[in-house]
């Protein structure tokens, strides 16, 4: 049985998919969404084994999706397009597949038949940079919001998921781990849960109790674990 995720932002292509993969009873459709976004949400939380995938959606498209998940929940990517030029590059790239759009139902069969047989890693490094973010996405009231990561004070991590606080310590929320973070920005680890921008520092705080914390430049504080305090000072050259 595969556990499959569509992601496109068009409805009738989302409904189109669905019924031609409901006909294969070793498919198991775990969610349909609309946006990058969302679709690093379910991945995130529902872990696929495959995902359909969108290359244009508005404001993150699914490549750039891509470089936006954790790669311990990385899954079997079919894209899914309607221009020559994305698909070729993409299946060059190291896709596991791509479908044109509208999807031929026989060529849909022949993309399952090697999922089912495929048991592999798939390797997308090449179609997935390491450049650093320059936006960080966030959810806000049906809004996508895209912060300057350069204007991040500091990301925390919570029960409830990961928070992205800004100068005036706004709270918006982001479905990236902390991990793609520390990984693709100039955030740096100060906590298990934190990570910090360390050119808002204004100073650094040691308890007679042994505890330290970072004062921000919008004075707000961070605690600072003893694991990445050597390491932080480092990086201040203290």
């Amino acid at each position: 049985m595969l556990n499959v995720i569509i992601i496109d932002d068009e409805p009738l292509a989302r409904e189109n998919l669905r019924i031609l993969l409901e006909k294969d009873s070793n498919i198991n459709i775990l969610a349909e969404v609309n946006n990058a976004i969302e679709g690093i949400h379910a991945i995130h939380h529902l872990h696929p084994d495959v995902i359909f995938l969108d290359i244009q959606m508005p404001r993150i498209n699914g490549i750039e999706m891509l470089s936006m998940i954790d790669p311990q929940y990385f899954p079997h990517v079919v894209f899914i397009t309607a221009y020559d030029e994305y698909a070729i590059k993409a299946f060059e790239e190291q896709a596991f597949d791509y479908l044109m759009k509208p999807i031929d139902p026989a060529r849909l069969n022949k993309t399952l038949q090697r999922l089912h047989q495929h048991h592999s890693p798939q390797n997308l490094t090449k179609l997935i940079t390491n450049e650093t973010f320059k936006y960080i996405p966030c959810i806000g009231h049906s809004k996508i919001y895209l912060l300057n990561a350069n204007e991040i004070y500091y990301v925390c991590s919570k029960v409830t998921g990961v928070s992205v606080f800004n100068s005036n310590n706004i709270e918006y929320f982001s479905e990236l781990t902390l991990r793609t973070l520390e990984e693709r920005t100039n955030l740096v680890r100060c906590h298990r849960q934190y990570l910090v921008n360390i050119g808002q520092l204004k100073e650094i705080n040691f308890s007679k109790e042994g505890q330290t914390e970072i004062i921000l430049t919008n004075d707000v504080a961070i605690p600072v674990s003893r694991r990445y305090l050597k390491i932080l000072k480092e990086l201040l050259q203290l």
